[in-house]
């Protein structure tokens, strides 16, 4: 795996008074939810998978704090490596509830993420990341809704996606939101064995909960 590091070029094209509000990878999340579906799908096992790394950057006017939030300037991108993404981990699993309270094995662990990444699925390898950047935001503080265009798999959609805003203490700001993407949308064929009597749902569920604390230096 090589070392990466999104450009987000884009938003380093600062104006005068703007600065970048880097995202605090320590304390944010993010994590994809992956349902089971088919003929017999109570056989099966719905998954989580958390992004243990976030790069992401947030461009503000320098001066703003949440409330007053220009939101035509505003404009933020978040980027992760698929193949970094953690399957199952058990205290994730754990606080999912009945849905997620099957036993996992961690050779079981293994040939589901292979599925996932490998060439019947994400293609990690050939298409490593997935980018959301905004394209328009719009609302009031705190209840704002962003525009956004989502790469993956070398598809490019736009959605609207709902953001919850709040100020941290120490100048921070943090947005929590949760948005649905459909695999098949991106060019993907959502995994199914035995003609589908065991196969995973189009939709899958995206949560996060993002930490960006101010910064002028452009890295």
């Amino acid at each position: 795996m090589t070392a990466w590091a999104p450009d987000f070029a884009d938003l380093r094209q600062l104006s005068q008074g703007q600065a970048l509000w880097p995202v605090d990878a320590g304390t944010s999340t993010l994590s994809v939810h992956v349902f089971r579906g088919g003929r017999a799908a109570q056989l099966g096992h719905n998954h989580v998978l958390n992004a243990p790394k976030l790069a992401g950057l947030l461009r503000l006017n320098a001066s703003e704090c949440c409330q007053d939030l220009d939101l035509k300037t505003a404009a933020f991108e978040l980027a992760l490596r698929l193949d970094e993404l953690e399957l199952d981990a058990a205290a994730s699993r754990a606080t999912l509830g009945v849905g997620w309270a099957s036993a996992i094995s961690p050779e079981m662990i293994a040939a589901t993420r292979r599925n996932m990444l490998g060439e019947a699925g994400l293609q990690a390898s050939s298409y490593p990341l997935l980018r959301v950047r905004s394209l328009r935001i719009s609302g009031a503080y705190p209840k704002l809704a962003a525009l956004v265009e989502i790469e993956l798999h070398g598809h490019r959609q736009r959605q609207w996606l709902a953001l919850n805003l709040s100020n941290k203490p120490g100048g921070g700001v943090q947005a929590r939101g949760t948005m649905v993407i459909s695999q098949s949308e991106f060019g993907l064929t959502p995994f199914s064995v035995a003609g589908g009597l065991l196969a995973v749902q189009d939709e899958l569920l995206i949560e996060f909960d993002l930490l960006a604390r101010p910064s002028t230096r452009p890295d």
